[in-house]
């Protein structure tokens, strides 16, 4: 049997392989180009974006876990401008897909995120992080909110033609209701797990490790509750679903479209190897030559429950 066929299409745009470089892992893409052949990715999801620079959390930011790792980065980024000035032309010269990854505190933050990005040239979609807290309601996170998540999600997609990813955050009762409702509001897509709201603690101060407090929770450990996730919001929605928790081999990617993902993202792996999600994208295509696929395609949502 040759190479099984790895392309995937998803939201109109044509995948190579369906191991993406995940946000907030892989920084703007353009900084690992001397560390991994870009074009070897799926796709890339830039680091998250928001309307004016962020410095991000105290330190410390990270810390390992069993398994997995914490983080409270904060979100720090140059602000969307500077992205379509300085990072922006370094990417067009790949032909990897670009997604551009967006938030905010208040919804206005993202429709001038998104109107900036949208007069620029050389992404193929975006993804909006949901997991930030509406400052302007309560202070909530827009994901954890039912009535906010649909109003941002339709607001967005109210301005835009591009292709349009709500990325999902865990810390809810039931994320069904909430992949509906993007579907409802328009997504073209949606992504999940976000990480999981965690707690490290140092017995010997009696104070957090992590500088902000709470941190956010990835890496092996969550996948198992990733992959439960990404099958009920596969089985919720018609649209298509990106999975990622905790990805670090082949066959976790093999796992996750099994269970209903069209495309996966590679994060906290990268941390310990920049070039992560192109090896795991070659040890897929051993995975699904072991098992005599012969498409990436046709295993998409082929789990058997009992």
């Amino acid at each position: 049997m040759g190479s099984p066929d790895c392309r995937v299409t998803v939201c109109g745009i044509g995948f190579e392989n369906p191991v993406l470089a995940a946000a907030g892992t892989f920084a703007y893409g353009v900084e690992f180009s001397e560390l991994v052949d870009l074009n070897a990715l799926g796709g890339i999801v830039t680091k998250g974006l928001s309307r004016e620079p962020i410095h991000g959390n105290p330190a410390p930011r990270l810390w390992e876990a069993q398994s997995g790792m914490m983080n409270s980065v904060g979100l720090q980024n140059i602000g969307v401008r500077a992205f379509v000035a300085e990072k922006l032309p370094g990417l067009r010269k790949y032909r990897v897909p670009v997604i551009a990854n967006v938030f905010g505190y208040a919804a206005e933050d993202y429709l001038e995120v998104v109107r900036v990005l949208d007069e620029a040239e050389g992404l193929a979609a975006y993804e909006l992080n949901v997991s930030c807290p509406n400052t302007k309601h309560g202070g909530l996170a827009f994901g954890a909110d039912e009535a906010a998540l649909a109003s941002l999600v339709g607001d967005v997609r109210a301005i835009t033609r591009r292709p349009l990813i709500v990325k999902l955050s865990p810390n809810v009762a039931s994320i069904e209701p909430f992949a509906r409702i993007a579907q409802e509001q328009g997504a073209d897509a949606i992504s999940l797990v976000n990480t999981f709201v965690s707690l490290a603690v140092d017995v010997r101060t009696r104070k957090p490790r992590i500088g902000a407090g709470y941190g956010g929770l990835s890496g092996p450990a969550i996948k198992p509750i990733a992959l439960r996730m990404v099958h009920q919001a596969a089985k919720a929605v018609k649209i298509p679903v990106i999975g990622l928790g905790g990805i670090a081999c082949g066959e976790d990617v093999v796992e996750f479209l099994m269970a209903g993902a069209s495309l996966v993202q590679v994060g906290t792996a990268t941390f310990w190897d920049p070039a992560a999600p192109v090896k795991i994208a070659a040890e897929m295509r051993g995975v699904l030559r072991e098992l005599g696929v012969s498409s990436a395609r046709e295993i998409i949502g082929t789990l058997q429950m009992p």
